[in-house]
């Protein structure tokens, strides 16, 4: 939401404050596997705690930023906090309630993040939305020591494997860097080098994991056809969903001429929506196929998305409001039983590296709808927002004909 603020403020274009976004998104995903990695070796608790601890401290170091450089390197370092896994918190048989009650709160935390935006912005500087994460995470620090369990101990200790790390960053790490840098008109043969990079890189580093008997990028989990369509639908809804979060600020601010307060209150419909949809979502697990149910949700979204898209000139703020509803209503109601499917799909001794590639599915697919962003503002200046709508609603409408294909497959794989 504060997007457009930044880059007036630090002299950077709407495509150049993306990254601001994008490089959190990227330190992320090449730590999310080996993080998870060392949670299972030394505590997922113990994991998390040093990573909140992490996110604070960065969290000041943003607030203290003067240049978008200074500020995209404490956000690499602030991304670097951002790991943690819940499925050792719930028993089996309350998987798919804790997956509704995770869903829940992520839509709480995510409505409550504009309205409490949209009052700091209205009285101080945007450097007071890094600032708030210290009084708020000493607070979700505090907790995590006092309530947070411990994952039983392993009956054989793993070791950690430090080359499969270094190919995991490196790969994921090319792949943003080398959309990033097409999408922002870096130098072609940059760009090329890092595709070859990346090509070659990730032809050990899967045939390694492959080969691994506990192995830290689970590639062998996609060969379950039910867990492969779910990760495909996971990937392209959150695409869809970061081309729109990130555009819209720019559309609602420097085409129709809102304030930040304005556009906080017009972006926290959507989560809103999702807050109400996730838990209806999570009872309907066990009666409703996930396929069915998921494709409901993503055409919803895609349906939201479009009409988004094709607002009038001049539109007055239920225009907005009730189309930003529609679009969290159907991701609402797609992402808890989608989450669900993807972690019940796999065998119950591998639940952590599918919780981990769920992870990963959600961080590539912001991270790749950030960088497309940046994209179409680059390839359409002014109207970059209009075409990043028209490229999320493809993305969920690809999702929701994956989804409901998923209905061919049994229940009981699902």
């Amino acid at each position: 939401m504060a997007l457009p603020t930044i880059a007036r403020e630090l002299n950077a274009s709407p495509a150049e404050s993306v990254w601001i976004v994008n490089t959190y998104q990227i330190a992320i995903i090449v730590s999310l596997l080996w993080l998870s990695f060392l949670g299972d070796m030394l505590g997922y608790r113990r994991v998390y705690q040093a990573g909140l601890a992490l996110f604070i401290a960065t969290s000041l170091f943003c607030a203290l930023s003067t240049s978008l450089y200074m500020l995209t390197f404490a956000r690499v370092l602030q991304g670097f906090g951002g790991a943690a896994l819940i499925r050792i918190i719930y028993p089996q048989r309350y998987l798919g309630r804790g997956m509704a009650i995770n869903s829940l709160i992520v839509a709480v935390s995510t409505a409550a993040g504009p309205m409490v935006a949209a009052a700091i912005l209205s009285v101080a500087s945007w450097k007071w939305l890094f600032l708030i994460n210290v009084p708020l995470g000493a607070i979700a620090l505090w907790l995590a020591l006092r309530t947070l369990p411990d994952n039983p101990q392993k009956a054989t200790a793993q070791k950690f494997d430090i080359p499969s790390a270094i190919m995991n960053a490196l790969f994921f790490g090319l792949l943003i860097s080398a959309l990033s840098g097409f999408a922002q008109g870096q130098n072609g043969w940059l760009v090329l080098a890092e595709l070859l990079a990346l090509l070659g890189v990730g032809w050990f580093f899967i045939r390694r994991q492959l080969n691994m008997a506990v192995p830290l990028l689970p590639v062998d989990l996609l060969h379950i056809p039910i867990f492969s369509l779910s990760m495909g639908t996971s990937f392209c809804s959150f695409c869809a969903q970061m081309l729109a979060m990130v555009s819209l600020p720019f559309f609602l601010q420097n085409v129709l001429g809102r304030d930040e307060v304005t556009t906080g209150l017009l972006l926290t419909p959507w989560p809103l929506a999702t807050m109400v949809f996730a838990p209806i979502a999570g009872r309907l697990i066990e009666r409703v196929h996930t396929g069915l149910l998921g494709g409901i949700g993503l055409a919803m979204f895609a349906a939201g998305l479009f009409l988004l898209a094709l607002l009038p000139v001049q539109p007055g703020d239920g225009d907005i409001i009730w189309r930003m509803m529609l679009c969290g209503a159907g991701f609402g109601l797609f992402q808890s039983p989608n989450n669900h499917t993807i972690i019940t799909s796999a065998p119950r001794h591998r639940s952590g590296g599918a919780s981990g590639m769920l992870g990963t599915a959600r961080l590539l697919g912001q991270s790749v709808g950030a960088a497309l962003v940046a994209l179409m503002f680059n390839l359409f200046d002014q109207s970059g927002t209009h075409a990043s709508l028209l490229l999320a609603g493809g993305f969920s409408t690809v999702a929701a004909i994956v989804s409901l294909s998923r209905i061919t497959q049994s229940r009981a794989t699902a």
